[in-house]
């Protein structure tokens, strides 16, 4: 171990876990390894997509020093940002719906981000974030940018997006598991983190499975927002998708909080029940990889731990 320059070089290298006892506990035939991204420096995956964008846009010139970055964020890339651009001198304007957990906003906040918080549509209910309500972040976010003249992160259309998992989350889950993993699966969002390590491990051999929920409402916020054709997932080939209820994604959380101690949030559960799904099903032997997405501490607000 060396001291790193500053926390933007910790966005890495997080430990894989055999979820062994979730396996034993439900008698499942063959392994789930869990990414543990939600010990990142913003406790989320997302930290290395900020980071990607943010170190790209500099580096080709189209973020100028001191500019102002504005991103729609359901908190998670936010935290990330807020970190980044803390560290090298962005003003971050995270703009996010009133339906997200309000730890995120708290959070962001601590951590100098100016949070713009939008309503959300008719209709709609606290905790579940529609493809409608995002439709209202997304117009909030496009006034913002072109008011401050701010640099647009833009998670659902940069490349740097999947290529921080492409390059970073991918390998150092074939480093870690010795190249045995069979099937991995992770919860729509951006589908930065699908693409990217899909790219990656698809070429190995290994089937990928984009996972969803089984409705338009649902608690599982960051994504299920049923965009058609995600940008990052145009060319990519997967095996097929799960989907998921926002019950069992509920009920996969605190399955890793009471056999695995791991104090995960909303997707991460979801990621477990596509893989208990996996193993009950197609991939029944197999090795199946997920992604813990983010900690549990920031739905302390919600329903989760009930």
């Amino acid at each position: 171990m060396t001291v790193l320059p500053s926390l933007i070089e910790a966005m890495e290298h997080t430990p894989l876990v055999e979820l062994s006892r979730v396996r034993d506990e439900l008698c499942l035939d063959g392994r789930i390894l869990a990414k543990l991204d939600y010990l990142l420096p913003g406790f989320s995956k997302k930290d290395r997509a900020a980071r990607a964008i943010v170190e790209g846009a500099r580096a080709s010139g189209n973020l100028q020093p001191g500019q102002t970055v504005v991103e729609l964020t359901s908190g998670n890339m936010g935290t990330g940002l807020a970190i980044v651009c803390g560290i090298l001198g962005h003003p971050f304007v995270a703009v996010m719906s009133e339906g997200n957990s309000e730890e995120r906003a708290r959070m962001m906040r601590a951590l100098g981000a100016e949070v713009v918080l939008v309503p959300q549509a008719t209709g709609s209910r606290k905790g579940e974030v529609s493809g409608d309500d995002l439709a209202l972040v997304e117009e909030e976010a496009q006034r913002l940018t072109q008011e401050r003249s701010a640099y647009r992160a833009d998670q659902f259309e940069r490349a740097g997006n999947p290529e921080a998992h492409e390059t970073g989350t991918a390998p150092e889950i074939w480093a870690q598991s010795e190249g045995k993993v069979t099937a991995f699966c992770d919860f729509m969002g951006s589908g930065g983190t699908l693409a990217g390590t899909t790219r990656f491990l698809e070429p190995k051999g290994v089937r990928c499975y984009a996972v969803e929920p089984d409705k338009p409402d649902h608690p599982i916020q960051g994504g299920g927002y049923s965009i058609a054709n995600p940008t990052h997932l145009e060319n990519v080939t997967l095996a097929g998708s799960v989907t998921v209820s926002g019950r069992d994604a509920a009920e996969g959380s605190r399955l890793l909080a009471r056999h695995e101690g791991i104090f995960a949030g909303y997707s991460a559960g979801a990621n477990l029940a596509a893989a208990i799904q996996l193993l009950s099903g197609v991939e029944q032997g197999g090795t199946v990889a997920i992604v813990m997405c983010d900690s549990g501490l920031k739905y302390l607000s919600t329903d989760l731990w009930d």
